[in-house]
């Protein structure tokens, strides 16, 4: 297991009721995914930049895909570049890939029986791993979920003070919460523009 996969499927069974936005999501899983390099020792970082290690075969395949992806040249790729990059879609792909292994199924809907429904998890051995992490309050995956809103306001706090004594993390850590910052700010802005343009078409 993987901090990324465990905060995948805690944010489909914690937050159940109050999906996570997706782009918020993949965000998250692409600082998730970095954690597990340094930790790795697939990749480094000097200040903000990460810088690739030595290139490990990782058991999981999209971490090892995010492996492959680390860009390998000076004077290599910030933090923040890397999670814009490497989010792209990134939470699409790793539903993908936990249906594939069946950790999650997709619901029949009624009276519809050849179109798929909403994706659920099942009784997994990964879904009690990350259901125990969750519970343990595990400072990792306790700070990037409280990043996008999950576990209540009792939680919040973790995402500025994440309590994990590694600098090289707690970087990442709040990268992923200034990208995510911005993100809601860019969707604001771009909300009132939409708002601004409707209005001058009805002329208001």
């Amino acid at each position: 297991m993987t901090t990324a996969r465990d905060l995948m499927i805690t944010s489909m069974d914690v937050a159940a009721g109050h999906p996570v936005d997706q782009g918020n999501l993949s965000l998250a899983l692409a600082g998730a995914e970095l954690i597990d390099l340094l930790a790795a020792e697939a990749a480094t970082l000097d200040g903000d930049r990460v810088v690739p290690g030595y290139r490990p075969t990782l058991p999981d395949p999209l971490l090892d895909q995010a492996a492959s992806a680390l860009v390998r040249t000076s004077p290599y790729e910030s933090v923040d570049d890397w999670l814009w990059r490497r989010g792209s879609g990134l939470a699409a792909a790793y539903l993908t890939r936990l249906e594939a292994e069946g950790v999650l199924s997709r619901q029949r809907r009624r009276g519809m029986p050849f179109r798929a429904g909403d994706p659920v998890l099942t009784d997994s051995p990964d879904r009690r791993q990350a259901a125990h992490r969750w519970s343990s309050e595990e400072p990792l995956l306790a700070s990037l979920a409280a990043a996008l809103g999950i576990g209540g306001a009792d939680r919040a706090e973790d995402a500025d003070s994440p309590g994990v004594d590694d600098d090289a993390v707690d970087t990442v850590l709040a990268a992923t919460h200034d990208a995510l910052t911005r993100l809601a700010g860019l969707r604001q802005r771009r909300a009132i523009e939409q708002a601004a343009f409707d209005n001058i078409w009805r002329g208001n």
